[in-house]
């Protein structure tokens, strides 16, 4: 591999994406995207006593779903990377910790996912693994009682806010495949700009996601029409128009080509989800059932694909922090 520009690594072997894999809770089922997943959940427990033992359960599921369907036995799984929003990432490691394949605990709030796939890539690229295992959770009921408020409270939701995706997304890598290849990382710098309204998650994260998208495209030479589509993790309504605004201001015209994982999972008008969809499942679960189909069905060819995180806790935000953002950016092409 080789570096490009300050933040880019170009593969000269490119790991090829053999599978994915998605659940998703009961909202989530419901809504435009429901027919990609490999399963729709019928309430948010399934079966267990907690949200956070129903979200750990989600993700080994999701887990073994797609060590099942991409043929290659777990014990040739050399690494798995995984994260998820909960204290210290309980929902990987609970769920995960029958799986006997060495774990690294990844935290990059929403932005989990994408980075796993490129810790994954580069493990593999550096011929330290031939495959890795890259997965992420969120849970609606979980999230919500530790970051905001609990659901008993009845809190209403300001416009701004979005719905956290209940659901899980997880890829295998391999070094052995006929692609779609994970070509270049574009990990992300952390960008405050000093939000501080825990209710506005597209307008904190939106800056870091122009920041990693022009890094990109500098480090590379690409434009935004090089890519079928360009799609963020979790910006939603508010973010996406923002992203889109500050995009142009810089010369770079994205409108035509771009798509936000949290615009696209839930129907805004029917669903009530105010300014969309979030939490590291959402660009998980729609890139592993809605995007990975088109690539793989060459619909579309190249994307490039940018997962925005909040790098904050519950503490933070009651001791007046602002909220801190990162994104991860990925190209994908067949």
């Amino acid at each position: 591999m080789k570096r490009l520009g300050k933040q880019t690594i170009s593969f000269d072997s490119p790991p090829t994406i053999v599978e994915t894999a998605s659940i998703v809770g009961p909202k989530e089922g419901q809504g435009p995207l429901a027919k990609y997943f490999d399963q729709c959940l019928e309430d948010e427990f399934w079966g267990e006593k907690t949200w956070e033992k129903a979200e750990s359960k989600i993700i080994k599921e999701t887990v073994n779903t797609v060590i099942h369907k991409s043929g290659i036995p777990m014990e040739q799984i050399d690494y798995c990377f995984a994260g998820d929003l909960l204290n210290q990432c309980i929902s990987s490691s609970f769920g995960l910790r029958e799986l006997n394949i060495p774990f690294f605990g990844v935290f990059g709030a929403c932005s989990t996912f994408v980075e796993s796939l490129c810790l994954g890539s580069v493990f593999i690229e550096g011929h330290g693994a031939t495959n890795t295992l890259c997965a992420t959770s969120s849970h609606f009921c979980s999230a919500e009682k530790q970051f905001r408020f609990p659901l008993e409270l009845g809190n209403q939701r300001p416009p701004s806010a979005q719905w956290t995706v209940t659901g899980s997304g997880a890829a295998i890598l391999s070094a052995n495949g006929n692609g779609p290849y994970i070509t270049t990382i574009t990990p992300g710098k952390i960008i405050d700009m000093g939000i501080k309204d825990a209710n506005n998650m597209g307008a904190a994260m939106a800056p870091s996601a122009l920041d990693s998208l022009i890094v990109h495209f500098n480090d590379t030479g690409r434009k935004p029409s090089y890519y079928d589509v360009i799609v963020t993790g979790d910006l939603g309504y508010i973010g996406k128009e923002i992203l889109t605004e500050l995009s142009e201001s810089k010369g770079f015209q994205i409108q035509n080509n771009y798509e936000d994982c949290g615009v696209l999972i839930f129907n805004k008008e029917e669903q009530d989800t105010h300014s969309g969809g979030s939490g590291c499942a959402c660009i998980g679960t729609t890139f592993s059932g809605y995007f990975f189909k088109q690539l793989r069905e060459k619909k579309i060819n190249k994307i490039l694909l940018i997962a925005t995180g909040a790098l904050m806790n519950s503490m933070s935000s009651q001791q007046g922090e602002s909220i801190p953002g990162i994104a991860h950016a990925i190209s994908i092409e067949n």
